[in-house]
């Protein structure tokens, strides 16, 4: 089976963009991968083609309407109602790795990119929508984030990197940022490559590549590490240490 992204957008013509070369771009020539984009305009009603409004109660700014929305969303479910329907939005839950590996298992994604102020609320009322943020940012429209969340599924897909490994050993895989990587020449503007990392000893390189993981999301992450450690910490029956006071 093909995962298909179908993206429901306002600028169809933004995609595959830079998912069109590349690894992305190879495995979409190879058909490892379809990209569907979906205009939004097409489901309005009115000669115009109006797909926004000004915001209920005002305010700055126009939000997409729930009617255009919701034709455009059922549009995608009857093409493949077996695809999760995702909105970009920071209003939404921040995707993770471990959800980001789910999707590139599945068949795809129907992906919903926001515009202006936003979506109309309605439109998660009434249709069975995941809302996802990929992080505390603030973005144009949600184009670029579906670019984000398709490149990090296609690249999870089988046959799209060389190694499979690549996709193993690396930042939030594990819980963990990933540990610092070198490579020729051994030294540059006298800085040099660890030692231990030349020597050959494989058990070594593992336990510093452990400890330096473990180091660098403390430090540069602790939210990562909390949590890691609160996973690590757990029984493995799942249940709830308890204290005495």
């Amino acid at each position: 089976m093909t995962f298909t992204a179908q993206i429901l957008t306002l600028y169809p013509e933004m995609f595959p963009g830079p998912l069109g070369v590349s690894l992305a771009g190879r495995a979409l020539a190879e058909g490892k991968w379809a990209c569907d984009p979906i205009q939004i305009r097409a489901f309005a009603a009115d000669k115009h083609r109006t797909v926004d409004d000004t915001p209920a109660g005002g305010g700055a700014g126009m939000v997409l309407r729930a009617d255009v929305l919701g034709k455009a969303v059922d549009h995608a479910l009857d093409k493949r109602p077996d695809l999760p329907v995702l909105a970009m939005t920071p209003r939404g839950r921040p995707i993770t790795q471990a959800r980001v590996r789910d999707l590139a298992a599945g068949p795809g994604a129907t992906i919903l990119c926001g515009r202006f102020e936003g979506f109309d609320e309605r439109i998660f009322e009434a249709r069975a929508i995941e809302q996802v943020s990929m992080g505390d940012i603030i973005l144009s429209g949600g184009e670029m984030a579906a670019l984000l969340l398709l490149d990090a599924c296609v690249r999870l897909l089988p046959g799209v990197m060389g190694a499979a490994s690549s996709g193993v050993e690396e930042s939030f895989e594990t819980g963990l940022l990933e540990y610092p990587h070198y490579t020729r020449p051994v030294e540059w503007e006298g800085r040099t490559i660890p030692q231990l990392l030349r020597s050959g000893d494989h058990a070594k390189i593992a336990a510093w590549r452990k400890q330096r993981a473990e180091e660098d999301t403390r430090l540069r992450r602790p939210d990562l590490w909390e949590r890691h450690i609160g996973v690590r910490d757990q029984p493995p029956s799942g249940a709830q240490r308890t204290t005495k006071d």
